[in-house]
Formats: C-alpha cells, sequence, structure tokens
C-alpha cells in the first residue's frame, strides 16, 4: 500500500515551515506499515510533469492532498491533475477549508473522492485500510463521500485525538533543507485543542475546545531532536502554550533540568501568563512570545468574544520585557464594529506598544468556512467581497463594515508596504556609505538571500544550469556555478554569490563530479 500526500502553494511572503500536519499523517500511515512520500509544492515549483512522473515511479494508491482557504484552488487544481493522470487513484482532502464545506466541495470539484474533516490522522489509516479491504466508505467516521451518485456525511463529529497516540511527526520525508536555505522556522506542538471562542477563528472546532497535553518529558525530547536540524528558529505552534500553567512551568522545567541550550517561540493569551511563567519560560530558551491581541477597542474585543482588555495587554508586553522575552502583538483590522475612529485607536495603540518594547503586525479579517464571523456576518455587519479563496490571505480587504471600505483598509496595508519597502531602500543605502548597523545588515541579507534562494527553487535554476563539464576553469565549482547563472536570475553576480556560499555552508546545496561534469544540486 502507498500513499502519496501533498502539501499544495503556499506565499513564502507567508513565512511557512515543513509541514507539520502532513508529516503527522505521514507518521501514522508509517506505524501501519504503508509506504508514504511526501510531494511539497510550497519549495518546489508544481506542474503537471512533474506529478505525472512521480506517480509513475511511486505508483500510490492514494493521495491526500491539504489545504486551507488560501491554498484550496491549488489544492483543487492538484486533484484536477491527479485524477487527469490516473482515474483511478483515490482523492482525498483534508484540512479546515474543507472540513467546514464538505458538500460544496465534493460538488465544486467532482475530481475529489473524500474529504476527512477535523484532525486527520485516525481517518487518512481508516481510509487507507478500507481502500484495502471493501470501500464501504459507510463505515468510517468523519468523512463526506459519494455513493451511487449521491454525497454522504459519515458521523462528522470528527473526534478530537488523543495525543499519546501520535507518532512523532514524520520529518525524514519533509524537504528541510530547502526551509532551512530560506531560513523558516521549524514547527512543533506540544498540546491541542483550544477553550476559547473567538469568532474568527476556527481553532476550537478544528481540535476541540478541551486542552490535550502531551507529555513534557516527550514534548521535551521531540523539542531536543530538532536542534540537531539546524534551523533558525523553533516555534511551537500550539493554539495556546500557555494553556496550562502546569503543564507549562513542568515543560520549561525539564528543558532546564536537562541542560539543553535550545531558543523558541510560542503563542499565548494576555491573560494566561505571570511572572514565574515567563521567568521560566525564559531559562528555558523562549525568545519571543506571540499575543493575538486584535483590536484596541473595548466594544470590539467584547463583540469578537476576545476575553482580554487593554489593561491585561499593556501588562502582558511589560511582563514580557521585564522577564527578557519579547512580546509581539498581532492585530486585526476590518472586525465587526471596525470604523475609522476605532482603526486610528488600533494604530495609536499599537505604536505604544512599540515604544513598550514590543513589536507588532497587522492583518485584514479574512472570515473563513467555519468561524461564526462568517456564519453570522449580516447579524454582525459585516459584508464578504469575495469567495475567491485565493484572496482569503489576509494581506487585502475582502469584507466591508458600516463605515469602513474595502479602499480605506487597502490603503493602510498599502501605506505599510510602502514604509516597509522604504526602510529596506534606506538601510540598502546606509550600507553603501558605511552607516547601516550590523543588525540592520543582517536583516536586510537574510531577507535577500531567501529571496535570491526561493528563486532559485522555485524555477529549478540549479537543476537546468547547475552541471557543466570538469575543467581547469571549473576548479573553484561555486564561481563557475555563479557564472553559469549570471543572466538566469533576478539578482546580481555578488549578492548570488554570498547567497548560494551560505547555502554551501549550511549544507543545503552541494556539487558531486562524475562522468567529467560538476553537478550542483539540493540536499
Amino acid at each position: 500500500m502507498k500513499v502519496l500526500l501533498i502539501n499544495p502553494y503556499y506565499p513564502i511572503s507567508e513565512t511557512p515551515s515543513p509541514p507539520l500536519g502532513l508529516a503527522y499523517l505521514a507518521a501514522v500511515l508509517e506505524r501501519e506499515g504503508i509506504e508514504v512520500k511526501v510531494l511539497d509544492f510550497v519549495v518546489y515549483p508544481y506542474s503537471k510533469d512533474i506529478l505525472q512522473q512521480t506517480l509513475n515511479e511511486f505508483s500510490p494508491h492514494m493521495a491526500g492532498v491539504t489545504s486551507v482557504t488560501m491554498t484550496f484552488d491549488h489544492a483543487a487544481q492538484i486533484v484536477r491533475d491527479l485524477k487527469a493522470i490516473d482515474p483511478e487513484i483515490l482523492t482525498v482532502m483534508g484540512g479546515p477549508h474543507v472540513t467546514f464545506r464538505p458538500v460544496a466541495t465534493l460538488r465544486e470539484v467532482p475530481e475529489i473522492d473524500i474529504i476527512a474533516m477535523g484532525e486527520g490522522e485516525k481517518t487518512i489509516v481508516s481510509i487507507a485500510q478500507e481502500l484495502t479491504g471493501g470501500r464501504d466508505w459507510s463505515r468510517l467516521s468523519s468523512i463526506a463521500y459519494r455513493h451511487n451518485g449521491q454525497i454522504n456525511l459519515s458521523n462528522t463529529s470528527y473526534d478530537p485525538v488523543a495525543v499519546e497516540w501520535l507518532p512523532h511527526p514524520a520529518r525524514h520525508l519533509l524537504p528541510l533543507n530547502r526551509y532551512r536555505a530560506l531560513g523558516m522556522p521549524i514547527t512543533m506542538t506540544t498540546s491541542r485543542g483550544c477553550p476559547f471562542r473567538c469568532i474568527f477563528c476556527v481553532g476550537r472546532k478544528m481540535g476541540g475546545p478541551k486542552v490535550r497535553l502531551r507529555r513534557p518529558e516527550d514534548v521535551v525530547h521531540e523539542l531536543d531532536s530538532l536542534t540537531a536540524l539546524g534551523f533558525p528558529q523553533i516555534n511551537i505552534a500550539d493554539d495556546l502554550f500557555t494553556a496550562s500553567t502546569q503543564h507549562c512551568l513542568r515543560t520549561c522545567e525539564e528543558i532546564i533540568i536537562r541542560g539543553l541550550s535550545i531558543k523558541w517561540a510560542a503563542f499565548a493569551r494576555v491573560d494566561t501568563i505571570n511572572p514565574r511563567v515567563l521567568s521560566q519560560m525564559r531559562e528555558a530558551g523562549c525568545h519571543t512570545i506571540s499575543f493575538g491581541v486584535e483590536s484596541a477597542n473595548a466594544e470590539i474585543l467584547k463583540t469578537i468574544k476576545k476575553g482580554i482588555t487593554i489593561e491585561q495587554v499593556i501588562s502582558a508586553v511589560r511582563q514580557c520585557v521585564d522577564a527578557g522575552i519579547s512580546p509581539h502583538a498581532s492585530f486585526i483590522l476590518g472586525l465587526p464594529g471596525e470604523t475609522p475612529s476605532t482603526i486610528n485607536e488600533t494604530l495609536e495603540f499599537a505604536q505604544r506598544l512599540k515604544d513598550m518594547g514590543a513589536s507588532y503586525g497587522f492583518h485584514l479579517l479574512a472570515p473563513f468556512p467555519g468561524t461564526e464571523v462568517r456564519e453570522k456576518a449580516k447579524e454582525l455587519g459585516i459584508r464578504i467581497l469575495t469567495d475567491d479563496w485565493s484572496e482569503y490571505h489576509a494581506n487585502r480587504a475582502i469584507v466591508e463594515t458600516a463605515d469602513v471600505t474595502k479602499e480605506m483598509m487597502d490603503s493602510i496595508v498599502r501605506e505599510w508596504e510602502e514604509k516597509f519597502l522604504a526602510w529596506l531602500g534606506d538601510i540598502k543605502h546606509r550600507m553603501h556609505t558605511g552607516a547601516a548597523t550590523d543588525h540592520e545588515i543582517r536583516q536586510y541579507k537574510k531577507l535577500r538571500h531567501c529571496s535570491i534562494l526561493y528563486e532559485l527553487m522555485m524555477n529549478s535554476t540549479i537543476e537546468n544550469y547547475g552541471s557543466f563539464p570538469s575543467t581547469p576553469q571549473s576548479a573553484d565549482p561555486l564561481n563557475t556555478l555563479v557564472r553559469s547563472l549570471d543572466g538566469k536570475t533576478s539578482y546580481g553576480k555578488e549578492e548570488t554569490t554570498e547567497a548560494l556560499g551560505i547555502a554551501v555552508k549550511q549544507g543545503v546545496i552541494k556539487f558531486e563530479q562524475e562522468s567529467g561534469f560538476i553537478k550542483w544540486k539540493w540536499t
């Protein structure tokens, strides 16, 4: 039995990390003796030919494609191409987007055979086992499927998975070095579930209201194993790392007892921290905590069921700074009740937090399927402008309130983008004059190197132009590679040389000599 798992394209601007969800699916399948291959089109260019080649070489019986709302269109196209190449392959799609619109999805994309709803680990195993049996999908839970031309839902309760049942993610199947080359973080979880009811989020619906906690010893064992992979940052991707004070403290204590030197970041709520927790987190290696603040307006916070106060936000930022942890505040513009006045209130509050030592960022509201803000949009005074899922990236307005138009919100985002580009331009100018600080230079070069290497990845530039005869002129393979790429990229020779040099030192690209040729490749 063979299963192909596929990660659809996701913009590099969204700071993607190796697909943790697919790694968990792969792990439970491998535990059942099923052979698994992962295709990750976030860091590989997509084409139907590549898909054809994979199907020819691997011959999978089933293909599972994950998707969130903004990647759904890409995921759907992959499934269409899969069926065009091999009409007999069983196609399964999972993720939050299809979980909350299974019937509509099956109608829109007839090439999808089964929708796996909710957490997918047990479901994917049961589908694979049933595929080799009687194919009686009615016996399974948490799926939507077709039978005799009808769409059927089978036990849609999608019970949460017991975290102790899960093996460690099968990261050995992921293209980790490509993410590492781009400076992206690697993620892990210590728990699943969220007890809170924020109306713009599907976390509670996907993971359940009860927080299921992994054993701290197992968490730290996995955390320790990730340090050997050489990623610049480990992100704990729990909905809420500080949901249980006791679990948080025990996990940090285990890191400290083992004497591990690990840098990591986590998500928290401003009402779930205190000096003791922060001190322990800092000692255990936590350097950044991200808080969802969403708005500075008390009425909006009440409407979205956030359950926090501005006073708690201020206190949390102060406590983090005092503990030596960098606080980051995340805001959403365009929430129900938003007006020009509340936007200014939020922008001014964000600047106040920055003056206190926090960083911050903004997104625009995206009313994802399954969220209360989408289901009760009219009641909440929200007008949804489009169901073009590719627009649900939260960087351009797709909703309006009674007092705030799309143009008003987009102008704010464009202003921020222009400021960011001006900031980069200023650093570049001061680098030439010698006035830039070392920190600014590192930031600038990190972004440029990421852009260069990502372009090389997604255009298959090294694969296409990284092979040449081994001659006396190619005694320096790296410089020969750079010369070979001259005119094939959007970047200059000096920057390309520097980016490739770092990638070589990281071990993410290397060359081999065979049959009189030097051939460069991604590791």
